[in-house]
Parts: C-alpha cells; sequence; structure tokens
C-alpha cells in the first residue's frame, strides 16, 4: 500500500494488571515513585529454588470484571488480558457494539501460556490417570487463549491473533495492531500483552538456565538494570492492554487522543536461542526500521524505554546499540527501565512499557530506574537513577528483545492536540 495511504493511528486509552498496581490509576504514580513490587514468592514453597523472589500480582479481583462461572474457564494469564482489556475500553471510552464489532479487532501477545494449569493437570495425570484430566486444559492453557476470551468478553470480531516471540510478544502484538489500522483493515484495536508464569515450573527452568537474580534476601534491590552489581532478571507477571485507532475513528468520535504510534520494526539476530546478537546488531536494525518507519531522525526521539532486563549481557548489548544508533545523541537521551520495577513480565513487559512510554508523552515525565546505584562502566548512558524526571517528551522510543533472536522497537509520538484535531477534521472533509 502506498505511504500516503496508510491511516495514522493513536491510542486512546491502557489498562494494567501488575506488581505495581490493578488498574492505571494505581500503577502509574507508583511508577513514577520508583516503587518496589519485588518480594519473596507466596504461592508455593520455594524450598530448594536458586532464586524465590518474584514481580507477584497482589489483591487481584476479577470477579469485579467476570463472573464466576466464566472465570472459572480462564487461566490467570488470560483473566489478567480480559480485565485490562476491559480497563482500557472504559479509559478509552469505546463501546463495541453490534454496529462496530466487525471493525474492532485483538492483537494480544503472550510468551507461556497457562503454565499453572498444565502444571496442575500434569499432576491428575500422574495421580488419577488421564480421565481425571480437565477437557478444559487446552482452551485454557494454549496462549491465544487471551486473545479469544478478550474477544468473547468485549464482542470485537475484527482482526484477532496472539503473537508468541517471547519477551517481544506484547510489542509484535502492537506492531500487528498498528499495521492492521493502518491498512484500514480494522477502526480500532484491544492490543498489549498477558503473562502468569510465576508457577513452580517455570521458576525451576528459568532458574536452571540461571537467567535469573539470587538476590533473596534482599529482593527490593534485586531487579538493578544498568548496575554493576545486577546478577539476572526477576520474573514478573500482569497485562498491559492499550486502545488504538484510526486517527479519523477517534476523531469522528470525539475521543481524547493519549498520543500517536509512529513506526514499528523488528528483526530476527539468527544468532542463539537466547544471548542476543553481539553489539545489538539485531536490535540496532529494529530501532532504525521503527524511526525510518515513522520518519523521524534519531534526533527527535527524546526518551527510551528500555528492555533493561538486569541481565549481564542484555544491558550492555542494548547500550551499545543504543551508542550505534543515535551516535552523540545517545548521552542526550533520557533512558529508563520499567522492569527495575515491575520484574520482567516475559510476553506482557512490551505491554506495560508501552503503556509508560504513551504516558510519558501525556504527562511530560519518565519514570525512573531503581537500583541504579553503581552503574557498569559498560553502561555508559543517562538511565534517569533514582527519582521521575519532568522534562520535554516529543517522541519516545520502546525496546523489547525476546529468547530466539526477537526483536521489536515501537515509537510513539506527543499528539499535539487541537491543531493536530483541525488538521485532522480539514482532511477528513
Amino acid at each position: 500500500m502506498p505511504l500516503d495511504c496508510l491511516k495514522r493511528v493513536v491510542v486512546t486509552g491502557a489498562g494494567v494488571i501488575s506488581p505495581l498496581g490493578n488498574n492505571l490509576k494505581d500503577f502509574w504514580p507508583q511508577l513514577l515513585a520508583g516503587a518496589n513490587g519485588i518480594g519473596p514468592v507466596s504461592r508455593f514453597d520455594t524450598t530448594g529454588y536458586p532464586t524465590r523472589i518474584a514481580g507477584e500480582v497482589c489483591d487481584f479481583d476479577v470477579h469485579t470484571w467476570i463472573g464466576h462461572k466464566e472465570a472459572r474457564r480462564m487461566a490467570p494469564f488470560t483473566q489478567f488480558a480480559v480485565v485490562a482489556a476491559l480497563e482500557a475500553l472504559q479509559n478509552a471510552k469505546l463501546t463495541i457494539s453490534e454496529q462496530n464489532a466487525d471493525l474492532i479487532g485483538v492483537s494480544l501477545g503472550c510468551g507461556i501460556g497457562g503454565m499453572q494449569v498444565l502444571e496442575d493437570q500434569h499432576r491428575i495425570l500422574l495421580e488419577k490417570g488421564p480421565h481425571r484430566v480437565s477437557p478444559l486444559l487446552i482452551p485454557m492453557f494454549i496462549p491465544n487463549m487471551a486473545a479469544g476470551q478478550v474477544a468473547i468478553q468485549t464482542g470485537a470480531r475484527g482482526p484477532n491473533n496472539c503473537p508468541v516471540t517471547a519477551c517481544a510478544s506484547a510489542s509484535h502484538a502492537i506492531g500487528d495492531a498498528f499495521r492492521i489500522l493502518q491498512r484500514g483493515e480494522a477502526q480500532a484495536m484491544i492490543t498489549g500483552g498477558t503473562e502468569a508464569a510465576i508457577t513452580p515450573l517455570s521458576m525451576a527452568g528459568f532458574a536452571s538456565a540461571k537467567t535469573m537474580s539470587t538476590r533473596n534476601d534482599d529482593p527490593e534491590r534485586a531487579s538493578r538494570p544498568f548496575d554493576k552489581l545486577r546478577d539476572g532478571f526477576v520474573m514478573g507477571e500482569g497485562s498491559g492492554v492499550l486502545i488504538l485507532e484510526t486517527l479519523d475513528h477517534a476523531l469522528a468520535r470525539g475521543a481524547e487522543i493519549w498520543a500517536e504510534v509512529a513506526g514499528f520494526g523488528m528483526t530476527g539476530d539468527a544468532y542463539h536461542i537466547t544471548a542476543p546478537s553481539p553489539d545489538g546488531e539485531g536490535l540496532v536494525r529494529a530501532m532504525s526500521i521503527a524511526l525510518k518507519d515513522a520518519g523521524l531522525s534519531p534526533e527527535a526521539i527524546d526518551y527510551i524505554n528500555a528492555h533493561g532486563t538486569s541481565t549481564p549481557l542484555n544491558d550492555i548489548t542494548e547500550t551499545k546499540a543504543i551508542h550505534q544508533i543515535f551516535g552523540p545523541h545517545a548521552s542526550r537521551l533520557a533512558i529508563s527501565s520499567t522492569k527495575s520495577m515491575t520484574g520482567h513480565l516475559l510476553g506482557a513487559a512490551g505491554g506495560i512499557e508501552a503503556i509508560a512510554s504513551v504516558m510519558s508523552l501525556r504527562h511530560q515525565v519518565v519514570h525512573p530506574t531503581r537500583n541504579l546505584e553503581e552503574p557498569d562502566p559498560a553502561c555508559d548512558l543517562d538511565y534517569v537513577p533514582g527519582q521521575a524526571r519532568e522534562m520535554p517528551v516529543r517522541a519516545v522510543l520502546s525496546n523489547n528483545m525476546g529468547f530466539g533472536g526477537h526483536n521489536a522497537s515501537l515509537v510513539f509520538k506527543r499528539f499535539e492536540g487541537q491543531s493536530e484535531i483541525s488538521q485532522g477534521n480539514s482532511a477528513s472533509k
């Protein structure tokens, strides 16, 4: 499709389930305050585990939004997604009806899916035999069921998909939604990611891979991106969902426009199953593609919401990649890691981090990186340590990388308000 025929895409709402709060109203102030969402795992006995800490979702009441019968048919990752989607629609003041349902779609990423359901049912299989395994095992476990259930619960009958690209899943889902809207295949998309993988088997697997922090006696300081003493990521869980709309659709219904989605880039490393490519070559290309797609120079970016996992390899690799793309401007960028407070939400990470990026554009402030006390000499950029920073934010880049070599970069930019609306109204006449 010719570039001049592509529709502009904007953000009009968001919903959050996270270790820092179970709605956007609670999540954003906690993020700005540099709050901690990480503590000892409470759901199962972690005796013998090298890592015994995580960023758990607490005080989550699914029944505030979903009936008991429906909730029982959903694994936690799906419950998180449905509730975040319902909040996002509410914040966007977007009602799905018979008249518009075919033009509203769902694109929700998930990295792992219903691990707790799988583990529970496997135990039943071993103890009681195959005839006692639940007929709901498969439809509760498969990662795409979050997107399916969001559509069922909201009535959205438009395009529906579920990228499963590890920790890049949510960013890829948002990118897919962006493209669908640009091409005019829908008027609005419910998009983001979800994950609930704090389970015995998942924790054991990541611990065996030696990717997680073992700072069990000091969980509040365990997730420390770009810090010299970082020793691995901390697993988190939750869901981040945005409402994207074509600009003309948002204007026609009088929606409040939070930000504009300007660009998207994705690449593959073709290098290693867990390690990023040397010098961040794959991420370099993803950022370059996203900037070109947005029609922006590197100097137009004011803030990067980093992948920032707190692992020895990732933080150095991402820093190198930023240097390569931004050159001298790299030292003038504000960069921060949401994972320093929430832990790593795996397939949901890009969802809540995109929301953090959009909120920075709305409120002209960027959240800090927590626990950055002794910077790694190889991580030599401005990672906004300690305190939030009020600053002009015109455009934001949000990065995510996943096992298997998946890279994703999203560009969001500030929507300029009444002048933009006037231009949009003139163009639509």
